[in-house]
């Protein structure tokens, strides 16, 4: 049985070799006039099952299985035929994993072999289909469906595309891997099949589908918007078409300005204060130390301690002391108000001798500026000194940090 089906394979496929030519005149024709070509040959053709006669009164045409052998073998951009009968599919594979599983009960392992090659052309056909489809559907959108010359025309396509994405996708949801898992049991085969090629190739290709629907939305939104300003433009060129004696009118004399051709730029710019200019940074330097005076004053101070008296009737219960090296930090923030002055960090640990290594007093004061609010920490600049490092380029090595008022 094998030894004829190979021959006849070999002599189907040399009568397309041999009769290119007049394949190829009716694959871009799209029919075939019979008076240009041999009668035997067609004839030939005819019963090999590679043209055929819709109707009597019709021209000879290509085979749907030759033209699609053509389509996918030349990457033709015309081709936009989407197999999307996804449940055909799911029945044909169910059906043969039975054959098998019923076969190789009976001990009949020669059916079964065969039962298991049907299956395994099966799913992986249908895995190829689903790529090539996403293939197709990938070519229509890089070139913005391109076969078509008029928006309108790409729009329908666009929606095409979309309605066969919506139906691959609905067809997916067809396969419930619990029940071909309950189908395939403990035999390892099986599961190979029907568990793990065809859960990869749902994953893989529902994912890619749903960036192929996103890009088909995203190109819709495009055309019709280029249809609307077209439309516009149309509409335009016809009225200066009907009123050739239009003339546009002299909006600048009227009360009200259209919005479409005020574009004055406005007279008063926003105001704010400018606190790079040099001349002014006595008053505003006053004007920050009377701000942070204010959050120190002692009535306000006295208030918080009567109003903290009357919330926490045990208040050494619940007082937790600050972190001296924090208090240290916050009162080097205070001196760089007072003073007003840039202000090194390891200069003032020096000067004051406090007994905290360098490495966690430059930390804490990082950290410190980091930790304040937004509106407090815009009164500061913080500047990091170093160098990178000699070795390990994108690294820098801060031996010190100054701090001044912004």
């Amino acid at each position: 049985m094998s030894s004829n089906l190979h021959q006849a394979g070999v002599k189907l496929l040399k009568k397309l070799g041999r009769h290119a030519d007049i394949i190829m005149d009716a694959y871009l024709a799209g029919s075939l006039n019979e008076d240009a070509h041999d009668p035997s040959v067609v004839e030939k053709l005819k019963q090999a099952g590679i043209l055929w006669r819709p109707e009597p009164d019709q021209e000879l045409r290509l085979k749907r299985s030759v033209r699609a052998l053509l389509e996918e073998g030349l990457s033709d951009e015309r081709n936009r035929q989407i197999d999307s009968n996804v449940g055909s599919a799911l029945a044909t594979i169910k059906t043969l994993a039975d054959h098998y599983k019923e076969a190789r009960h009976s001990s009949d392992y020669s059916a079964a072999e065969a039962y298991l090659s049907d299956l395994s052309e099966h799913v992986y056909s249908f895995a190829d289909s689903l790529r090539y489809s996403i293939r197709v559907l990938w070519g229509r959108i890089n070139n913005e469906f391109g076969y078509v010359g008029t928006i309108n025309a790409k729009i329908r396509e666009n929606e095409l595309a979309q309605s066969q994405v919506s139906e691959l996708l609905n067809g997916l949801e067809m396969f419930q891997f619990s029940e071909l898992g309950e189908i395939a049991g403990d035999i390892r085969e099986l599961r190979k099949l029907l568990v793990t090629t065809l859960q990869e190739t749902m994953s893989d290709c529902a994912q890619e589908l749903s960036v192929v629907q996103g890009r088909l939305l995203e190109l819709l939104g495009r055309f019709r918007q280029i249809r609307g300003r077209t439309r516009l433009l149309k509409g335009w060129l016809l009225y200066t078409d009907l009123h050739p004696d239009y003339r546009p009118a002299d909006h600048v004399s009227h009360k009200e300005i259209p919005s479409l051709f005020n574009r004055a730029e406005i007279l008063l710019a926003p105001a704010a204060v400018d606190v790079h200019n040099a001349s002014q940074e006595l008053e505003l330097m006053g004007i920050v130390a009377h701000i942070k005076a204010i959050s120190r004053h002692p009535v306000i101070a006295a208030v918080r301690e009567r109003d903290a008296s009357v919330s926490l009737t045990q208040s050494e219960d619940f007082d937790v002391p600050d972190n001296p090296l924090k208090q240290a930090v916050d009162e080097y923030f205070v001196d760089v108000i007072e003073s007003g002055l840039r202000q090194s960090a390891l200069e003032y640990l020096l000067d004051k001798a406090l007994p905290w290594e360098a490495e966690s007093w430059i930390y804490q004061v990082i950290g410190g500026y980091e930790g304040l609010p937004d509106e407090h920490k815009a009164y500061f600049e913080l500047e990091p000194l170093g160098e990178p490092h000699p070795i390990y380029s994108g690294n820098f090595i801060i031996r010190d940090v100054e701090l001044w008022l912004a």
